[in-house]
Formats: C-alpha cells, sequence, structure tokens
C-alpha cells in the first residue's frame, strides 16, 4: 500500500524534443497553428454533417465520429506539449499521466475501430447495393458507432488499470513529449509481464484483425468495381473508397511503424516524429481529404455559405 501511494504521488518528467530554444519557438507556433487548423476543420465537418440533409447517411455520420476522435486526440496532448515547448515544463503527475494516456489510448483505439467499421460500409455499399438501406440503417450505424467508443473507452480502462498496478520506484523522466504506453512501462521496477500479454492480446484484437477486416473489404471492393461496365460509374466508385483509403493508409503506416518496427532500427527522435505525425498532425489532414475529395461536402459548405451570405447582407 505505502509503494502504491508513493507512485501516486510520483512526478514525471517529458523530455520531448530536446530541442533550441529557437527550435522550440518555430515548433510551437507551427503546432499552434496546426491544432487551430484541426479543431477548425473537424468541427466544420461535424456542422456540416449535422446541418446539411445531403450529408444524413452513414458514411458521412462515421465521418463526423471519426472528426470527433480527431478533435479529442490533440486535445490530449498538444495544450500540454504547446507549455513544454515555450516554458519548459515538462514535469506532469501520475495521475494526469494516467489520464493523457488514458485519453490518448481511446481514441487511439476507438480510431482503428470506426476506420474498420467505415470499411464495412464501403463494402456493403458497392458489393452489396440493393441491400445497403436495409442494412446500414441508421440505428445500426448509431450502435456501430456506439459500440466503438464503448471499447475504446474499455480498452484504455484495462491499460490503465494494469499500469496502476505496477510499481514506479525508478528514474522518472519520460524520453518522450506524452506519456505513452512503452515509455511509462519501461519505468517500472516490478515484473511487466501481466501488461505484456494484455497488449499482444489488445494489439491482435483492436489493430492486426481490423487491419485483415479492412484489407479483405477493399480486396471485394475493387474486384467488384472491376466488374462495373461503365467508366463513369468505375471513377464513381474508386472516387467514393479513395478518401477512406488514403485515411486508413496514413493512419495505420505511421502507427505500425511506431509500435511494430524493431526499436534498434529507429532512433527515439524519428520515433517521436512518427507519433507526432499520427497524433498531431493526422486529425489535421482527415478533414482535408474528405472535403477536398468530396463533391457533396463542398456543395454543403458552399450552401452554409452562401445562407451565411445571406444573413449577413439582410442583418448589417
Amino acid at each position: 500500500m505505502q509503494e502504491k501511494n508513493m507512485t501516486l504521488e510520483i512526478d514525471y518528467f517529458l523530455l520531448a524534443f530536446q530541442l533550441s530554444q529557437q527550435c522550440n519557438y518555430f515548433l510551437f507556433c507551427l503546432l499552434l497553428v496546426v491544432y487551430c487548423g484541426t479543431i477548425c476543420g473537424n468541427l466544420l465537418i461535424i456542422t456540416l454533417v449535422s446541418t446539411s440533409r445531403n450529408l444524413h447517411s452513414p458514411m458521412y455520420f462515421f465521418i463526423s465520429q471519426l472528426s470527433v476522435s480527431d478533435i479529442l486526440l490533440p486535445s490530449d496532448i498538444v495544450p500540454n506539449l504547446l507549455n513544454i515547448l515555450i516554458y519548459n515544463e515538462g514535469h506532469i503527475t501520475f495521475i494526469c499521466c494516467m489520464t493523457q494516456f488514458y485519453f490518448f489510448c481511446a481514441s487511439e483505439a476507438f480510431e482503428c475501430l470506426l476506420l474498420t467499421v467505415m470499411s464495412y460500409d464501403r463494402y456493403v455499399a458497392i458489393c452489396n447495393p440493393l441491400r445497403y438501406t436495409s442494412i446500414m440503417t441508421s440505428d445500426s450505424c448509431v450502435i456501430l458507432a456506439a459500440m466503438c467508443w464503448v471499447l475504446g473507452f474499455s480498452i484504455a480502462l484495462m491499460y490503465c488499470v494494469t499500469i496502476s498496478l505496477l510499481t514506479f520506484c525508478g528514474p522518472n523522466i519520460i524520453d518522450h513529449f506524452f506519456c505513452d504506453l512503452v515509455p511509462l512501462v519501461e519505468l517500472a521496477c516490478s515484473s511487466t509481464y501481466a501488461i505484456e500479454i494484455e497488449a499482444y492480446i489488445i494489439c491482435s484484437l483492436v489493430l492486426v484483425i481490423p487491419i485483415i477486416i479492412v484489407i479483405i473489404s477493399y480486396i471485394n471492393i475493387i474486384v467488384t468495381i472491376l466488374q462495373f461496365q461503365s467508366n463513369i460509374s468505375r471513377q464513381k466508385a474508386f472516387s467514393t473508397c479513395s478518401s477512406h483509403l488514403i485515411v486508413v493508409s496514413i493512419f495505420y503506416i505511421t502507427l505500425l511503424s511506431v509500435y511494430l518496427f524493431p526499436k534498434g532500427e529507429q532512433t527515439l527522435n524519428l520515433s517521436k516524429f512518427l507519433s507526432l505525425l499520427y497524433t498531431v498532425f493526422t486529425p489535421m489532414v482527415n478533414p482535408i481529404i474528405y472535403s477536398l475529395r468530396n463533391k457533396d461536402i463542398k456543395k454543403s459548405l458552399q450552401e452554409m455559405i452562401n445562407k451565411w451570405s445571406v444573413i449577413v447582407c439582410y442583418n448589417p
């Protein structure tokens, strides 16, 4: 009990990137702009999907859920990172560290599951279009999204409970810019066998199996599209799926490069950079990909702009 109380009272120190002060100022400005763009872009997607009748479909509902996750993830990490860069204040308590890890893990697990559900949605829409409306009903979409959220937060809770049972009595320096699983476990001075087994099981359920489902779905989608007789139909189908495929590829490539590739083949700075990609920059890129490559979203955005222009003109 005394060891657990000592663990809860530990203050950790996040080293972040260990750059010169000028580089820290530049990175601060860059991340601040990216973060503001991320919040605005994803809020715009959520607003458009909520208000535009043209976007009241399963695909856009899932896109709006992805935008919620893309707001949650950088909001969990970027504010503290900005504080470290500008004030060199890397101190964080164990409870705050676990809270940050909890929301990070929950949003990542949710996104893995949601991207799988979105690939299934595209599979049904293209490979089984006659049954699409009966399968992907509004109720089933809400249930699928809710399941992703519940599983995501449940998985994060399992990790946090297991980590809290470890004993931390060694150095309290975390060579990262946020509280991630690997640097936290490396600080434990008790056996980490349980959390390693848990990590392998959860990784299989949340990462490996979803990737397999996504690959199988898109193999069937591509085969079905190639069987279309009309070039216009093929181009429309590819255009519909390409945005989701780009988002999936960016997310999984950066995530796998951090957690599955051997650590000896990449420096710590490269690992931090890759982590920065999927925690900060990818959430900003997602709404750009969906908005620039989607005619319905651009049309709804234009309608919203025209509507606000009329309101402004008649209410000076």
